[in-house]
Formats: structure tokens, C-alpha cells, sequence
């Protein structure tokens, strides 16, 4: 009831988290649009509003990606209106946990027979950096990852690699083989001349104490070069 006594008219979005809530618990997240998703997600730090405009005006920011959007640098998201700390807070959590799912899926095992998981697993690391991170995966003798270890990190177009360092950490972990892997970000993983002349010194120094180097990938915005594929390894 309001003050005056006349019975108030509940806003036009009531019941609408409920109503969201349950589609998601029947049918899951493929069931709902990106801004739906979001949506849930801005339920946990916009307390009594109608969430959907933001959810909306988030995506439009990013081009409709709901990926770009929550690998989106804090610094960015708080130039947006209506976004939150906790609400940024919500958002990197969701990057986090989406890679450490990724990352679950080929720690652990064949990074040859899990390729395509493998190739998810870098992009969803690094292809949204804003900087570039070189990062070498570790492999034993049946080609298991064992362990996955940035190396370097530098600016928005080089990260400084010391081949020495490389392969003296694959002796410290008893790697017998190598995938390296490195972003571009301004999108196209296109291998500079810097890029082949590192990847075979690294190769040479590793081959020299018997250690494989499978391949070199260099992760884009939804796309990766490798160097074996192009003849360059």
C-alpha cells in the first residue's frame, strides 16, 4: 500500500529474477540469451532494480561479447555507468572460473590426443590479454601437460623470453617436451620475424639436451597461428 492508501503497482519487472532463475535451473545456461546470463550474474550485486538495461548496455560495450566482457580489464568496466566494484568483482570471477574449467581439461593428460581442448584452454588465457604473455606448457615422455607456466610478460607488442630460462625449467619439472605459446593483442597471430628467430633458438637450446619442442602457438581474438602448420618449426 502506498502512503495515501491506495494499493501500490509492483514495478514491471517483478518476479522477473525468479522467472530467470528457474528457466536457468530447467534448462541450463544454453536456454538463455548472453544478456539473460549476465543478467543472473548482476543479480548478485544489484540488489531491487531491474538489471536488464545494464546487462544490455555491458554487452553493447564490448560488441555483444559476453567473453569480451568479463576478460575486460577492471580500469575499463569502472568507466561504465551503473558498474559496481562488486560488481567487477563478479564479473572476474566468472573469467577465473571459466578458465580454471578450461585448464581442468587437459592439466593432466594427453596435450597431443586434446588438442581442441588445448587450443580452448590458451584462448580462453590469453586471447583477451591486453598485453603479451609468453607461456611454455611442459610435457613428460607420453606427452602429458605436467605443468603450464607464464615466462614473461611484457607490453602491448613484446614480452622478453630468455631461452636459457626456458629450458632450464623444463630440466627442473623433467620435461621431455615443449608447447610454446604466446598472444598477440592487437588480434592477428600473424608470427613477427622476432617471434621465429626466438622460437628457434629456444628449439636449438632445448633439442641440444634432448627436449622436443612440439609447436609454437600464437593465440589472436578467436583464431591462433602455429608454427608447425606454417613450417616454421
Amino acid at each position: 500500500m502506498s502512503d495515501d492508501g491506495s494499493k501500490s503497482v509492483p514495478p514491471h519487472y517483478h518476479g522477473h529474477r525468479e522467472r530467470l532463475r528457474q528457466r536457468f535451473r530447467d534448462a541450463g545456461g544454453g536456454a538463455l540469451a548472453d544478456y539473460e546470463l549476465l543478467e543472473l550474474v548482476l543479480f548478485l550485486t544489484v540488489p531491487r532494480r531491474d538489471t536488464k538495461p545494464l546487462a544490455k548496455q555491458l554487452l553493447k560495450e564490448f560488441d555483444g561479447s559476453f567473453a569480451e566482457l568479463i576478460a575486460a580489464p577492471p580500469e575499463r568496466l569502472r568507466q561504465i555507468d551503473g558498474v559496481s566494484e562488486n560488481t567487477i568483482t563478479a564479473l572476474k570471477v566468472v573469467e577465473a572460473a571459466a578458465q580454471r574449467l578450461a585448464q581442468a581439461r587437459v592439466m593432466g593428460r594427453s596435450a597431443i590426443s586434446s588438442w581442441d581442448a588445448l587450443l580452448d584452454y590458451c584462448s580462453a588465457r590469453m586471447a583477451r590479454n591486453p598485453i603479451e604473455e609468453f607461456r611454455v606448457l611442459f610435457l613428460d615422455r607420453k606427452n602429458i601437460l605436467i605443468a603450464d607456466e607464464a615466462q614473461a610478460r611484457g607490453t602491448v607488442d613484446h614480452a622478453p623470453v630468455y631461452p636459457r630460462e626456458v629450458v632450464k625449467r623444463a630440466l627442473e619439472l623433467g620435461a621431455s617436451a615443449l608447447i610454446l605459446v604466446h598472444n598477440h593483442p592487437s588480434g592477428d597471430p600473424t608470427p613477427s620475424r622476432s617471434d621465429i628467430a626466438m622460437t628457434r633458438e629456444i628449439a636449438a637450446a632445448a633439442r641440444a639436451l634432448r627436449i622436443e619442442v612440439h609447436d609454437h602457438l600464437v593465440i589472436g581474438r578467436g583464431n591462433h597461428a602455429s608454427f608447425k602448420a606454417l613450417g616454421l618449426l
